[in-house]
């Protein structure tokens, strides 16, 4: 009999520290708006990866200072709100990393002298006028894929944002079920 709760004791315990693991490692997270159409959309359900480590391309979960607005609230559900806090996160896509240098200009996007293919994006080009010499140390520069509709770092209320401000990265979708799967 003392055997055997000293098995129920460990699996229960083992239960806990996978389940405290996996938690610490991913999150999930609801896509609040279409900035980032017609990559995700509006209501996708994801799962991130806690992680600082940042590549171009890569899709990440940002905390911001802009503080939550009661339009913001409108269609969330009571848990949703009650988890939200009192400033919001952005879904955005690493346009350029520290050390690279970005031109926006005519519609374009150069990223260390080469122009970005962006199949991904809503249209076929991005507005601004921004020439940065060298994205400084760990900081990052971001924009949505839906860039008419996009609230990202070509704005001074984002700008350059830091890497410690980053939640993590978007790896899955996990709804609708029709687009389940990786997210690149």
């Amino acid at each position: 009999m003392k055997k055997e709760i000293k098995n129920w004791i460990f699996d229960i315990g083992f239960v806990l520290l996978l389940a405290i693991g996996i938690n610490y490692l991913i999150t999930g997270t609801k896509v609040q708006g279409n900035s980032m159409a017609p990559t995700l959309n509006h209501g996708d359900l994801l799962i991130m990866l806690n992680s600082k480590k940042i590549d171009r391309g890569d899709i990440v979960i940002i905390d911001t200072d802009m503080e939550v607005s009661a339009k913001d609230l409108e269609e969330l559900n009571i848990l949703t709100r009650l988890k939200m806090g009192k400033t919001k996160e952005i879904v955005k896509r690493v346009i350029a990393i520290e050390g690279d240098s970005l031109i926006i200009k005519d519609g374009k996007v150069l990223v260390n002298g080469q122009e970005l293919e962006e199949n991904y994006i809503n249209g076929k080009n991005t507005w601004g006028d921004i020439d940065v010499d060298r994205i400084p140390e760990n900081k990052i520069f971001v924009m949505g894929d839906n860039r008419d509709r996009s609230l990202d770092s070509r704005d001074s209320q984002i700008g350059l944002v830091d890497l410690e401000d980053v939640k993590g990265k978007i790896v899955l979708r996990l709804y609708p079920f029709n687009k389940f799967g990786i997210i690149k």
